[in-house]
């Protein structure tokens, strides 16, 4: 269940940079409720009733998804976790709280790492790519060593943390997808969510794209990428995301004829045509204490 607790950004409020990411629109790749003017209290309670129409039993999953929701005073921090509170087991089940690795500072965390005392609590980290030239020309303006050290300090906090990556930027190409997977497993996430380059609306990437500056991958390259993607992953590592997802009013590219089911039975199949699966490539680290928690068992679940 998408929340959208009315956070911002360093990169758009010009301590990093203006304008946002480049694939990241307005919403902050959320839902824009509280612009629209609806309350978080109420988002909870509107996700709540709807997830109940389909399932009158629901574990749900409370994700704090637009912006960075880390980028606020901890007394703000504390008022928005609030909102769960009334909800926590049943029918909350577990807290994500999506974030950049340059907001996450030790008052933010030791919040989060009280509130998972009661409830599972993620921390949903974007690094996208592992490439520090690919997130400068981005906008992006963090790095994979700040990547790395929000990963160790989150798990230090007793949290799990789930990875973001975005196969196919401009510039970050096979090897890329390759690369950030890499990263992903040395660093010992418990989950991931990874997706294909999108191209939304009033986003930087728009004008690109329109100026025929940049391509989206198509679905079959996509999944070839994925493949290599998976198996270069910690074996544990819980796949929470395989596929992006926008609606078309929002989605300028790509536009598949393909369901997110189907990408999942047809990475299945590569994997299976190539005699490999998820882990089959991955190196442990010579040295895991100097680049994260090596995961015993994944902790995060995949909804």
């Amino acid at each position: 269940m998408a929340l959208d607790a009315g956070s911002t950004c360093p990169n758009r409020d010009g301590t990093r940079g203006f304008g946002g990411c480049a694939f990241c629109d307005v919403e902050g790749s959320g839902t824009g409720a509280v612009r629209s003017g609806t309350e978080l209290a109420e988002q909870l309670e509107r996700g709540i009733r709807r997830v109940r129409r389909r399932d009158a039993e629901p574990g749900v999953i409370a994700y704090f998804q637009s912006y960075s929701n880390t980028y606020v005073e901890t007394a703000r921090l504390r008022e928005v976790l609030s909102v769960v509170e009334p909800y926590l087991a049943d029918p909350i089940v577990a807290v994500s709280v999506a974030t950049r690795p340059d907001t996450l500072s030790e008052p933010a965390l030791e919040c989060l790492s009280e509130l998972s005392r009661r409830v599972a609590v993620w921390v949903e980290l974007g690094l996208e790519a592992a490439d520090d030239r690919i997130l400068e020309a981005i906008h992006r303006f963090h790095t994979v060593d700040e990547y790395r050290d929000a990963v160790r300090r989150s798990q230090a906090a007793g949290l799990s943390v789930i990875g973001h990556a975005i196969l196919g930027l401009p510039g970050d190409g096979r090897e890329g997808a390759r690369r950030t997977a890499r990263v992903m497993a040395e660093t010992g996430v418990e989950g991931v969510k990874v997706h294909n380059l999108m191209v939304l609306r009033r986003t930087r990437f728009e004008r690109d794209w329109r100026a025929g500056e940049l391509e989206v991958l198509d679905a079959d390259t996509y999944v070839d990428w994925l493949a290599d993607f998976v198996e270069r992953l910690h074996p544990e590592a819980v796949l929470h995301r395989l596929t992006a997802d926008a609606p078309l009013a929002q989605r300028l590219a790509p536009r598949w004829d393909v369901h997110k089911n189907e990408v999942r039975e047809r990475l299945a199949a590569e994997l299976e045509r190539r005699g490999t699966r998820q882990g089959s490539l991955y190196r442990a680290p010579s040295n895991p204490a100097a680049s994260g928690r090596v995961p015993e068992g994944p902790r995060a679940q995949a909804r």
